[in-house]
């Protein structure tokens, strides 16, 4: 989706807005068009801006910013929040430093420890103080939503699933249903690019959209496979090993990455 984001800004944002450049950010895989903003003198803010639509997750990760600020674990502000019915923009303050990813200046091994660290943070949280459930039940229903909207990208399944169907996979997420789930808080895309960090030390959670109550593979299924991408198979160990689980079940790593591939 591409947007010209200076054109049919609410008033109010538009005037929020002023005296600030925007660069349009192209890292990540959100349905959103992320756009990085900068002004002499000003913080630094992102906006972001998607469709409105049954499927759109702005609202939803305004939401779960506040409620994890409130739970004292680092996010972005949220600034403003706006929709007109046909587009909505969520504008919130940068954190300090780059994502996981990104950041060269520390090393993947500090990396791979801010992660589990992080999400050892997050993990811990009590969830019956999260209101957001991302249980088994219900993200397989919601999956099988957007296969029926047809918004499942084929053309991006993992290399061992291209050429396969939206409509087979399913049928193998229903079949493949493990028969418990160690219940968390967790982040719900646990990718390297969704944590920043300095030199300092971890600086936050960002693109928490889908954050909720689910079962702690879906972090540590999608954590793995990040670094494994991004970092080479050798620093997989080293993470699961800070994060406590050292010899992790492979079914469930693989049930989770076969449920990333509807969203």
């Amino acid at each position: 989706m591409s947007l010209i984001i200076s054109e049919r800004l609410p008033a109010e944002l538009a005037a929020r807005l002023s005296g600030y450049r925007m660069e349009r950010d192209a890292l990540g895989r959100s349905a959103a068009s992320v756009f990085r903003l900068e002004g002499e003198g000003l913080p630094a803010l992102y906006l972001k801006v998607e469709q409105a639509g049954p499927f759109g997750e702005l609202a939803d990760e305004a939401a779960r910013l506040g409620w994890l600020k409130a739970a004292a674990l680092p996010c972005p502000d949220v600034i403003a929040w706006e929709s007109d019915g046909e587009r909505n923009w969520l504008l919130i303050s940068a954190l300090p430093g780059t994502n996981l990813a990104s950041a060269s200046a520390l090393t993947p091994l500090a990396r791979v420890e801010l992660l589990a660290a992080a999400l050892l943070d997050l993990h811990r949280l009590p969830i019956a103080s999260c209101p957001f459930d991302h249980r088994l039940e219900r993200r397989i229903a919601a999956a099988k939503a957007r296969m029926q909207a047809g918004i499942v990208d084929e053309t991006d399944f993992d290399q061992a699933r291209l050429g396969k169907s939206a409509e087979a996979l399913f049928a193998e997420l229903e079949s493949g249903k493990p028969g418990h789930e160690d219940l968390v808080v967790t982040h719900g895309d646990a990718c390297l690019p969704n944590f920043i960090a300095s030199e300092e030390g971890f600086s936050g959670y960002i693109d928490c959209s889908r954050l909720g109550v689910a079962d702690r593979y879906q972090d540590i299924a999608l954590a793995c496979r990040s670094l494994a991408s991004n970092f080479g198979e050798a620093l997989v160990q080293p993470f699961l090993n800070r994060y406590g689980m050292p010899a992790p079940d492979p079914a469930r790593l693989a049930y989770y990455r076969l449920l990333d591939e509807f969203f």
